[in-house]
């Protein structure tokens, strides 16, 4: 039986909405009243995965939303838009969608990309940025050239870069999202939970949900030979100025924590980096409450400061 997208409108003490944006519908949850602090999931997640830093940042003072990004979860999944600069322009049609004028943007892997993106391409409305689990584009582009433990890291990107074969993979087999969890988090964790690895599982059988999953990656790789992909690395080229939190597991077998090392070269402006200890790639459910804290601690002088 085909999952059906209500599965991940999952009750809690956050409200679930749609809002038009950018040509299409997206969904969010939302708790709290205050300055918007939008959150950008990664794979192979949808809005869920920071359901822990939505309730203690709306506690916190702040109006927190998740979003779950064209192609996932309860948005809608068009066949194409999934290079980064229509990323940007979603978020930003998001925020506006949400009548906020500014955000701080909290993003997650493939989510925290568009987030570094978005002082380059959408200035206006970004107050800040935190960047967990995934290093500045091109660091991160940098690394995978030069450096060959993260090339081996990135052998998970050349797989998604196959037409068609990443697809079936994941909607025919009910391990691969299960899988993809444990082997990104840290082997000294307890991280995913039957439960958890499930939920996520189903979220990922949505239809279309592993076409656009693949899309996401291919343009990450294919760009990087391609006018497109030049023209973005040359966007975000400069150091970004505007406050910057940078959080990264220290088992991080996906974006190693000396790439995520060398975004320290395109800041600016005031920043904060955590190294958090055991814990992997999926740090808002592998260390919850150290993400929150460092994100609460941050948050309090960002988003009222100026």
């Amino acid at each position: 039986m085909t999952p059906d997208a209500a599965c991940v409108l999952i009750d809690g003490p956050w409200e679930h909405r749609f809002v038009a944006a950018n040509g299409a519908r997206f969904h969010v949850a939302e708790v709290g009243e205050g300055p918007l602090v939008l959150f950008l999931h990664g794979f192979p997640q949808f809005w869920w995965a920071w359901r822990h830093q939505l309730t203690a940042v709306a506690e916190a003072g702040f109006r927190a939303v998740a979003l779950d990004l064209r192609g996932f979860g309860a948005s809608d999944k068009p066949p194409r838009g999934y290079d980064t600069t229509t990323s940007v322009r979603d978020v930003t049609a998001v925020i506006r969608s949400l009548g906020a004028e500014e955000a701080v943007i909290v993003g997650h892997g493939a989510g925290a990309w568009a987030a570094w993106a978005m002082p380059y391409l959408a200035p206006e409305l970004t107050r800040a940025i935190a960047s967990v689990s995934m290093a500045h584009p091109r660091a991160f582009r940098q690394s995978w050239l030069r450096d060959a433990g993260q090339a081996r890291a990135n052998s998970y990107l050349l797989g998604l870069q196959r037409p068609f074969v990443p697809e079936r993979e994941m909607t025919r087999d009910s391990g691969y999202v299960s899988r993809v969890l444990r082997e990104w988090s840290s082997p000294t964790g307890i991280w995913p939970s039957v439960e958890e690895a499930a939920r996520y599982a189903e979220a990922a059988a949505l239809p279309f949900v592993a076409h656009s999953a693949a899309e996401y990656f291919r343009w990450m790789g294919r760009s990087m030979l391609r006018p497109d992909g030049w023209r973005f690395s040359s966007r975000v080229s400069e150091p970004v100025t505007v406050p910057v939190l940078r959080l990264h597991g220290g088992d991080d077998p996906v974006v190693l924590p000396r790439t995520e090392a060398r975004s320290a070269a395109y800041l600016a402006g005031p920043s904060r980096h955590h190294l958090i200890a055991h814990a992997g790639h999926f740090l808002p459910e592998e260390a919850p409450e150290q993400v929150s804290e460092h994100l609460l601690g941050w948050l309090d002088e960002v988003a009222y400061s100026g």
